[in-house]
C-alpha cells in the first residue's frame, strides 16, 4: 500500500482524485481549508485509508510544521503528491487589487513550491521514487477574458513542474502536470449558462471536461505504469482549440 498527499481534497476534482485512488488499494492524505459532506462521506467509505487535516494553505509559514510534522510525520513514506487546491481571484487586469492577487499568489503557487519542497524530502528520506503531479488549466494555454491573473498562477507552477523533473529526475522522482479544462465544479459555478456554453463549443467534443477524466489522469501518472513520464505537460481538456 502507498501513501498520498492530495491538497484541495474537500469537493471536486481532489474528492474524485483521492477515491480513484483509494479504490486502487492506497492510503490518502488530505488537507484542504474546510470539510464538506464530500468529503465526510469518502472518510466513511475508506475509514482506514483516508487522513483528513483542515488547513488553510495561504499560511504558507506553517506548513511544515502542521501538515509534514504534526500530520504525516517523519515515519510515514510518501509516494506521491497531487498539488490540486487553488483559489480563483476572476477579474481584468486593470481591476487588479494587489491583496486578492497576492493571496492567490499564496494559495496556487508558493504553497505548492513549498509543499514539493517537503514531499521531495520525504521521498529522499524513505528512498521513494516519488511522482509529484500539478493541477494546471487550459486558460493557461488558452486566452478567457478574466482570467489572465488566475492563468499566471497555472503558467508558473507548469514552469515549476518542469524543472522539478529535471532537478530530481535522478532520483527517480517524476513531476508531471495536467492541464485540465472547464470542469463542473464549484469554482466555475458562478458562470452563467451562456457563458458556460461558449467556453464549451470552443472545445472539440463541446462539452466539459468529466471529473473522472481529470482523476484517472492524475491516478495513472502516480502509479509505476508511468515510470517514463516526467516533464510533462498532459492535457485533458475535452480538445480545446
Amino acid at each position: 500500500m502507498k501513501n498520498f498527499l492530495i491538497t484541495g481534497i474537500s469537493r471536486g476534482l481532489g474528492c474524485e482524485i483521492a477515491r480513484e485512488i483509494l479504490l486502487n488499494g492506497d492510503a490518502v492524505y488530505g488537507i484542504s481549508r474546510t470539510l464538506s459532506d464530500e468529503a465526510k462521506e469518502l472518510a466513511r467509505d475508506f475509514p482506514e485509508r483516508l487522513k483528513l487535516r483542515l488547513y488553510d494553505l495561504s499560511d504558507t509559514d506553517g506548513i511544515l510544521k502542521c501538515v509534514f510534522k504534526e500530520f504525516i510525520g517523519l515515519k510515514t513514506p510518501i509516494h506521491g503528491y497531487v498539488n490540486n487546491a487553488a483559489i480563483a481571484y476572476d477579474d481584468i487586469a486593470t481591476n487588479m487589487q494587489m491583496p486578492r492577487l497576492e493571496n492567490m499568489y499564496k494559495v496556487n503557487v508558493f504553497a505548492p513550491m513549498i509543499m514539493t519542497k517537503y514531499a521531495i524530502r520525504n521521498f529522499i528520506l524513505h528512498h521513494a521514487k516519488g511522482s509529484i503531479v500539478h493541477i494546471s488549466s487550459i486558460s493557461a494555454h488558452t486566452g478567457y477574458k478574466g482570467l489572465s491573473m488566475y492563468a499566471s498562477t497555472k503558467g508558473a507552477m507548469e514552469a515549476f513542474s518542469k524543472n522539478i523533473a529535471r532537478e530530481w529526475g535522478g532520483k527517480g522522482i517524476r513531476s508531471n502536470a495536467v492541464v485540465a479544462g472547464f470542469m463542473e465544479t464549484s469554482m466555475s459555478a458562478s458562470l452563467t449558462p451562456e457563458q458556460k456554453s461558449k467556453i464549451f463549443n470552443r472545445t472539440s467534443l463541446k462539452s466539459p471536461t468529466s471529473l473522472k477524466s481529470v482523476a484517472g489522469t492524475v491516478a495513472f501518472l502516480l502509479s509505476e505504469s508511468a515510470e517514463s513520464i516526467t516533464g510533462q505537460n498532459i492535457f485533458v481538456d475535452s480538445g480545446t482549440i
